[in-house]
């Protein structure tokens, strides 16, 4: 007992330590779409994140006019600013994208811009909006490589750009990071499901607060039954708004969602200390598994929250406008890496969970509330931090 007390308080402090950002990481999405008008010629349509393209185009090419003028723009969110302090710098900003945005088609095709630069929204977050002309010569196929916002940089970690492509009489898309910073157009139709499934499951692993919201389902499950009810209510509940966010039907700020996802975890925890408050004994009971009415209630309670991690998982691709369909396939894949963790963890947790009750030395939903306690905690904690801070 003495030793579950002390791992709780340490978690707690470690998050507290942390703070609620980092339950995913600062990082960040580029997008790039790619297509190909005639034979040697490749379109690139990029989206970046305009403050990070700023500040890592300023250091990259040693220009603090563009770093003075391109934050101030920044700061007075003025989008028309923003345009004109890109392209005042233009030259700086494209040495810095092209040299580390490449295509090639045997041998690297050249890099020109077409037209201005523009600025959208993406969650409430500006993008800078790069149109590119990439001259190449003939070949059945194409390789593009980027190392865009690389942890080098100091400035994000973990930067993603989704590409997706028509091109040499294919379609598809493709996930690009650290660990696998290029593609080619003759990539297997495997390979690309691995990379997304490779996204879905890392994000899951690297998504403390998603991760803890899991461990609160299990805690307040005494069967495994009821675990796998209530993971597959979950499931179900944020594939719905996964879906919908990635077709565009439904758009929800992250300063709202992030909150709500914290919240969610600090009230799926505290369901089994509720109970044990009044007296219940169901938690440390074997008999026949049945839905009362409080297990609907947790199971409605629980659908409700997935519905707001699904538009959290969405978020973290920034997804906030209708995709095309073969990117949102993709991102089936994605979820489905996101689903095979879950039930990994469930597989491990569940057992070993299990077995604690059994060797505790006290009753064991005080094993079970002393658990949901040490989670209900950290999630009130993230809640107020991401409330303050939105």
């Amino acid at each position: 007992m003495r030793g579950l007390v002390v791992a709780a308080v340490v978690a707690v402090l470690v998050v507290l330590n942390a703070g609620p950002a980092l339950a995913h990481g600062f990082s960040s999405t580029v997008y790039a779409g790619l297509t190909s008008p005639e034979s040697g010629h490749v379109r690139a349509e990029l989206g970046l994140e305009y403050d990070l393209l700023v500040v890592s185009a300023a250091d990259y090419e040693h220009d603090d006019p563009l770093f003075r003028q391109g934050t101030a723009a920044f700061d007075a969110r003025d989008s028309t600013a923003q345009a004109t302090a890109l392209d005042d710098h233009a030259d700086a900003v494209l040495r810095y994208v092209t040299d580390r945005f490449t295509i090639s088609a045997g041998q690297a095709c050249a890099p020109t811009q077409d037209g201005d630069f523009g600025i959208v929204e993406r969650e409430g977050v500006p993008y800078a909006r790069l149109v590119l002309d990439y001259r190449c010569p003939a070949a059945e196929s194409h390789e593009i490589h980027t190392g865009l916002f690389p942890d080098a940089e100091g400035y994000v970690r973990d930067t993603k750009t989704i590409v997706t492509y028509d091109l040499d009489l294919t379609s598809g898309s493709a996930a690009l990071d650290a660990q696998q910073p290029a593609f080619s157009t003759r990539q297997s139709g495997i390979e690309r499901f691995w990379e997304f499934f490779r996204l879905g499951a890392e994000h899951l692993l690297t998504g403390l607060d998603h991760i803890l919201f899991l461990l609160a389902l299990i805690a307040g499950s005494r069967r495994l039954r009821e675990i796998v009810l209530a993971a597959t209510t979950f499931t179900l509940a944020h594939s719905v708004t996964f879906i919908l966010a990635a077709l565009g039907l439904v758009r929800v700020p992250a300063s709202f969602i992030e909150p709500v996802i914290a919240l969610s975890i600090a009230v799926v925890a505290a369901w089994p200390l509720w109970r044990l408050w009044r007296g219940s004994t169901d938690l440390a009971s074997e008999g026949h598994f049945s839905l009362d009415r409080a297990g609907w209630a947790r199971l409605a309670v629980v659908f409700c929250f997935g519905l707001a991690h699904g538009l959290g998982f969405a978020s973290a691709l920034g997804i906030d406008t209708a995709w095309s369909w073969t990117l949102l396939w993709s991102l089936l894949v994605f979820n489905l890496g996101i689903e095979v963790v879950q039930l990994a963890i469930i597989a491990v947790v569940f057992p070993l969970l299990a077995l604690l009750r059994h060797r505790s030395l006290v009753a064991p939903r005080w094993t079970t509330g002393t658990i949901a306690a040490g989670v209900s905690v950290m999630g009130l904690t993230w809640f107020v931090q991401r409330v303050v801070g939105a």
